[in-house]
């Protein structure tokens, strides 16, 4: 069973680098695929330092198209989906995630932070169906039409994909995991205006879907 960790990232190149160590060592994983989502600062650089082959796309595509290029670009069985900003990750998180789909007790597993930081860990115990960090089988993503449109929509699309279509899902702690939030990242207001994007991605999403239910699904 060939597996393929793919990280999206868009100017992560103070922790890409963290993420891709964690993963490109471990001997479950086949390969790292590091997807420079129109980046305009080292976050390539870094990743390809660390051992990942890095994907560039030439403009930012949003988080749903890097996904299905990086599914695309690899013929594995199996994903490990990461963001490129986690904090505290190891290699027992991502075994926790991948464990139950490659022994094909479940479909999809979710990880969610837990005991990392009081703002990300409460942002998932809220908003479960957000989170970024996913293992899953190829053909839950290949399955879903449309989901290179769904930018920061592409998790809400891949959960709801699971339940309509009666698939096994699992949701996974990961203690003392977290992420650097955007308000770190870009300041109060630009991180305020990039979270109320992310929110416009997924409220669209859900909107298309409740109008058009069978225009996602193949």
């Amino acid at each position: 069973m060939k597996i393929a960790a793919i990280i999206p990232a868009y100017n992560e190149e103070k922790t890409v680098a963290k993420v891709v160590n964690t993963v490109v060592l471990m001997p479950e994983i086949d390969e790292v695929i590091v997807i420079n989502d129109g980046s305009r600062d080292r976050t390539a650089e870094r990743a390809q330092e660390a051992g990942a082959h890095v994907i560039d796309m030439e403009k930012n595509m949003g988080k749903g198209a890097a996904v299905k290029r990086g599914i695309d670009s690899s013929d594995a069985e199996v994903f490990i989906l990461l963001d490129a900003d986690l904090l505290g990750l190891k290699r027992e998180h991502v075994m926790s995630m991948l464990a139950p789909v490659m022994n094909q007790a479940v479909d999809m597993t979710i990880g969610l932070f837990r005991s990392g930081r009081l703002l990300t860990d409460l942002a998932q115990i809220l908003a479960p169906n957000l989170s970024g960090q996913r293992a899953f089988r190829r053909d839950l993503v290949t399955s879903i039409s449309g989901i290179d449109m769904t930018r920061f929509g592409v998790e809400v699309a891949m959960t709801c994909y699971a339940q309509d279509n009666g698939m096994r899902v699992l949701k996974v702690l990961l203690p003392h995991v977290s992420h650097v939030m955007k308000e770190e990242k870009l300041g109060i207001i630009g991180g305020f205006i990039s979270r109320l994007k992310m929110y416009r991605d997924i409220v669209q999403y859900r909107l298309h879907r409740r109008t058009d239910r069978g225009a996602w699904k193949k």
